[in-house]
């Protein structure tokens, strides 16, 4: 079998001299910053906001996340795990923004209804993560189901991808040669190339946007062109950082639908568990492991709600930098955790990281979220894929994962209402899961799997199959 890639520093080691282990850190804040970035923007256009208000929103949702993160790596699954923005929440977002905006509201106003939700939603989670309830379900949450559910992670993402790299394909096109040459090429006689990799092919690209941009090559409108005015507007220290909106406003409906998001979090951050610790070759997730893990995400969606941010999640851009960089040290973690806070705090250096060029953040995409896909996949392996039982349902589910949301998404798309005689919560409900592909592999596959007769050791979760698959990793 293939070479499989080397931990160059598992989750206890903490990299020397302190400089490296910052370039790493670093490292995982450029990853998913266009992320973290592109959801408050999204909500910020909605919502007419202004500059000022636009920026505060951004911060927040930086401040936020470095919180959830450090809560994440240290009390929760103690996995390397960064924490940030979820795309699952955007549409019952959307949704109360057109509410409020429809009664007059401004966007000081609407955000105070999505902080209610968003607190109301954590103690929901909290109590499903705490109380041991959700790992439960690893007694019926096999292989057959994670691998296509981490697949999809990854697959589902795909038009943040091309898309994006396509505005300037000269700056993504450098990101992905640079990634996978010095990961894959120089990175096999220097390892510590490797490690920086993410790093060196992000900086390599902004320069060139740089210098095309200062010598008027890129005009302020071309794709690529690198704008600093971010710099000139961000504020050097921010103060009200506690409800920055005003004190939350809690609304039934608006709670029920953004629980349909935490459902689909909470499934997309339970593969997320089992991808990141596949990638840093970790021991089995216990239930505590997992429980501690989706109770302290609720923490941190408490705290984004206080903050005036937007609920988090684990982010899948960070377990592909884990598994392309072999970097699974928490101690890194930690220190991104910490700049990303910085970010929150201090405007002026989250505004020269806002400078970062969008083709360039696409160029990453591109060569990142394809790992996850190949991690899930891995995953099966534990499970017979002789198996025509669990050919079916992972084929199956994994089809329906892509194919269910592109039919609510073009419902949405030609303003046709789900279900529109059923209540209006219960439809934005079945909406937003239907519209992420996590929650409908997981959903169809749980059924399936648990329905449909199979033995244990067919179905990966007896120790025989645990066995085998160690053993055949072991001869690789």
């Amino acid at each position: 079998m293939s070479e499989q890639r080397r931990i160059l520093y598992g989750l206890d080691d903490v990299p020397k001299p302190f400089p490296k282990a910052l370039g790493l850190g670093i490292q995982h804040v450029l990853t998913m910053f266009g992320a973290t970035v592109a959801v408050p923007l999204l909500l910020a256009g909605a919502m007419e906001m202004t500059a000022q208000e636009t920026s505060v929103l951004v911060a927040a949702a930086m401040l936020a996340a470095g919180v959830a993160t450090l809560l994440q790596v240290n009390l929760g699954t103690r996995l390397p795990l960064v924490q940030g923005m979820s795309f699952a929440f955007l549409g019952p977002f959307f949704a109360i923004i057109g509410t409020i905006s429809g009664r007059g509201g401004d966007p000081a106003t609407i955000m105070t209804y999505i902080a209610g939700a968003i607190i109301l939603g954590s103690f929901v989670e909290m109590f499903v993560g705490f109380s041991g309830l959700i790992g439960k379900i690893q007694n019926v949450l096999t292989p057959v189901v994670i691998g296509p559910v981490i697949a999809l992670i990854g697959l589902a993402l795909f038009g943040a991808g091309a898309p994006m790299a396509g505005e300037n394909w000269l700056l993504s096109g450098i990101v992905i040669v640079s990634i996978f040459y010095l990961t894959l090429v120089l990175g096999r006689k220097k390892p510590m190339i490797s490690v920086f990799s993410i790093l060196m092919s992000v900086a390599i690209a902004y320069g060139v946007a740089v210098i095309l941009t200062v010598t008027g090559v890129y005009g302020a409108t071309t794709p690529g062109a690198v704008d600093f005015s971010p710099i000139a507007d961000a504020d050097f220290i921010r103060t009200g950082l506690i409800f920055p909106w005003g004190l939350p406003r809690f609304d039934l409906g608006f709670f029920l639908a953004v629980m349909a998001a935490y459902l689909a979090s909470l499934i997309e951050s339970y593969g997320d568990y089992h991808a990141v610790n596949q990638a840093a070759k970790g021991p089995e997730l216990t239930e505590k492991q997992v429980s501690r893990g989706i109770g302290m995400e609720g923490v941190g969606c408490f705290f984004a709600g206080m903050f005036g941010g937007l609920a988090n999640t684990s982010y899948t851009e960070n377990i592909g930098l884990v598994g392309l960089t072999g970097v699974a040290s928490r101690y890194v973690v930690n220190i991104g955790a910490v700049v990303l806070i910085f970010l929150g705090i201090f405007g002026k250096f989250g505004g020269a990281v806002a400078t970062i060029p969008s083709p360039i953040v696409g160029g990453l995409y591109t060569a990142l979220f394809g790992l996850i896909a190949a991690i899930g996949i891995s995953n099966t392996a534990k499970a017979d894929l002789s198996s025509i039982r669990n050919m079916m349902i992972i084929g199956f589910i994994l089809f329906m994962g892509l194919s269910v949301p592109a039919y609510f998404q073009g419902l949405e798309a030609a303003g046709i209402t789900f279900a529109p005689s059923w209540p209006q919560w219960l439809a934005e409900i079945v909406s937003t899961i239907g519209q992420t592909s996590m929650a409908v592999a997981a959903i169809l596959g749980l059924i399936l799997d648990n329905v449909i007769p199979g033995t244990p050791e067919e179905r990966g979760i007896s120790p025989k199959s645990t066995e085998k698959l160690i053993s055949e990793k072991d001869r690789c």
